[in-house]
Order: C-alpha cells, then structure tokens, then sequence
C-alpha cells in the first residue's frame, strides 16, 4: 500500500522533508543535493508546529494499516484461493519506506506482489515516484525480491464504492445544515495541487481527479453546486488553482457562506486535513469571512471504502491485468528515463517470475 507518509513524532520532521525535497519526480530544484537539505532545514521548525498542533505527528500510518488489516480480511472473504492476503506499506518519505517494504517481503517468503497505490488518482509527482521508487529498489535489493511477481494497481479514481464512499460522508455533513438551506451548500472539493510544468507534461492528474469529482456527483444527483479547488503549494514556481483559500474568499464575497470542504485525493488523516483544511482554512472562513464551513470527513475507516479497497485487488486478482491500460503510455513530455525502465520492467518478464 503506497503513499506519500507523515513522520510519526516531531524529531522525525526534518528527515520527512528532506526526502521530499530531494525528490525531482515532485519538485525540480537548482542544485538540488545542496538545495533540498537545506529547504528542508528552513522549513522544519515551522512544520513541526503544525504537526504539534495535530497531537505530535501523522496519524497516517495508523489509518493506513487500519485500512489494510481490514482490506485483507475482507479480501480472505471474496477470494479464499489466494488467501491468506497480507498488506505491507511503502510510504515514500516516511518509515516505513519503500526498502523497509522490501525488507519485510523479503522475509516472509511472499512470491505475489501487488503494488497497490492509495493515490486513487495518477499522478507522476505521487505514484509515479513511488512506482518508479519500487522499481529501484527491487533492482538493488536481495534476489529473492528480484523473483517476486509483481502487478500494479496504479489509479482508479472512478471507481464506484469510491464515490459511494464520498457521497456518503458528504451527505452525512449536509444533515448539519438546516434543511431549507441544504441545497444551496457549495461542495468544495479540495484536493492537492502539483506544478504546472507538470501537467504541461500531459501528466493526467487533473482529469483523474474531475473524474472522481464527476463519480461522486453522479451518486448525489448533482444536487449541490460544486467547485474543484487545489490546496498545499510549495515553493515559488506556478501550481494548479484556483487555490483552496482564494476559493473560499471568492465565495463569501459572491454571498455563498455556506460550504463544505472534501478532501477529494486523500484516503486517510493527515496534515492537510487536520490542519491545512481544519485549523487554517476552515476556521479561518468561520471566523474571518462570517462562512458557516464544514469538513467532510476522510475515509478513513468507512465500511464503504474498505470494501472498495477489497472489491479493487479483488477484481485485479480475478483480471490477471500487470497494470491499468493508462500506465504502459508515458507523459508526452516526460523525459525521466526511470518512468521508461519502471515500466520496462513491472511489464515485461523482468516482472514476472512466476
């Protein structure tokens, strides 16, 4: 189960975005060895504030093999001729990485890989790193994670129980609102931002992410107006917008104060919902703009969502597919070669050994 990971305690915080800042698959920095350490060092004091603010540290971990545990006895239940399953998780900027992954794998004598990604929209900058980040480390590691078959799961943003999920927590915040007023609530899908040189690229994020946008609004009967908006820019170059705050401002000032915040891209807690979207924009709309917002919850553990989780493997399973049919094709202005030699490899027989 790939993500992109939160350190579990503050002292951890430092080392979480200097990994993230020496990525060139998310951010491209001048000199980047020298560049993405020392950014990392400047902006680690203040994001461990925001991290104290959430009770010391990610809860993704948590959630995310909560999901998994779940998934997999679900997963036991639907497909006993590949049972017993067993999650591992890969996060690519916090324990456990992707190597300790391997590590484990290594040692428990699997030989049938799915690297499932809990991205459920594609994106070179998230699973296209962590695949890429795979594959890397299958090559460097032992030759008994070299004879593991590996498939991919690498995107399924519009997938039914997805939206169901969605649709459900949605509707349950809505109740909050008094019910002459229910149908004018702005849902404001708000969903991680990348830059813009990548989707000049032809990286297919923003149409994955309006596709699950779509879905979800097909499951409410489009009964709401509704807005895509994109959240959590770094650094000074372009990025997709509208951002989320300059949404929310757009709002109040057209007379729409009340809304509700979806997290659309993530499938857990984590900091930007608990703090980007709860304690900053949120509150700050409460409070400054006169805005009566509220916060979908994330996923989470909802029973919907975990099924979703097992109906997905399960039908991967049952299909004998490597990988989605969009993930063979390239970015038409990608020049990463790793993105050429990852798929050479989870495609071909170098990825199959059984």
């Amino acid at each position: 189960m790939m993500n992109l990971g939160g350190p579990a305690s503050l002292n951890k915080v430092y080392d979480f975005l200097c990994r993230l800042f020496s990525d060139r698959e998310i951010i491209k920095l001048p000199f980047q060895k020298l560049a993405g350490p020392l950014l990392a060092r400047r902006r680690t004091g203040h994001v461990q504030e925001q991290y104290a603010a959430i009770g010391g540290g990610s809860p993704i971990l948590k959630w995310t093999n909560a999901q998994g545990e779940a998934m997999c006895k679900r997963l036991d239940e639907l497909s006993p001729g590949t049972a017993p399953h067993k999650h591992l998780v890969a996060f690519r900027y916090a324990e456990p990485l992707t190597a300790d992954a391997l590590s484990t794998l290594s040692s428990s004598g699997i030989t049938c890989a799915v690297a499932f990604t809990q991205y459920p929209q594609y994106s070179c900058t998230t699973t296209g790193s962590s695949l890429n980040e795979l594959y890397r480390r299958i090559v460097a590691s032992s030759k008994h994670v070299q004879n593991v078959s590996w498939s991919l799961i690498d995107r399924w943003s519009g997938n039914e129980l997805l939206a169901k999920a969605f649709a459900k927590l949605i509707e349950e915040e809505l109740k909050q609102y008094p019910e002459d007023k229910r149908a004018q609530v702005v849902l404001v899908f708000s969903a991680h931002s990348i830059p813009h040189r990548v989707v000049d690229c032809g990286d297919p994020y923003p149409a994955e992410v309006a596709n699950t946008v779509h879905c979800v609004m097909q499951q409410l009967g489009h009964a709401n107006p509704y807005r895509l908006v994109w959240q959590s820019k770094v650094g000074p170059l372009p990025w997709l917008g509208p951002k989320t705050w300059d949404s929310l401002v757009g709002l109040a000032k057209h007379g729409n104060k009340d809304a509700i915040l979806i997290p659309i891209a993530f499938t857990s807690d984590h900091i930007e919902t608990l703090y980007e979207l709860d304690q900053t924009y949120m509150k700050d709309a409460n409070e400054k703009l006169g805005m009566n917002v509220r916060r979908c919850k994330a996923l989470n553990t909802e029973p919907i969502f975990i099924e979703a989780l097992a109906q997905i493997v399960h039908a991967h399973l049952k299909s004998g597919d490597l990988s989605s049919k969009q993930y063979p094709l390239r970015c038409p202005g990608c020049t990463n070669e790793d993105c050429q030699r990852a798929r050479d490899f989870f495609l071909s027989s170098d990825g199959q050994h059984h």
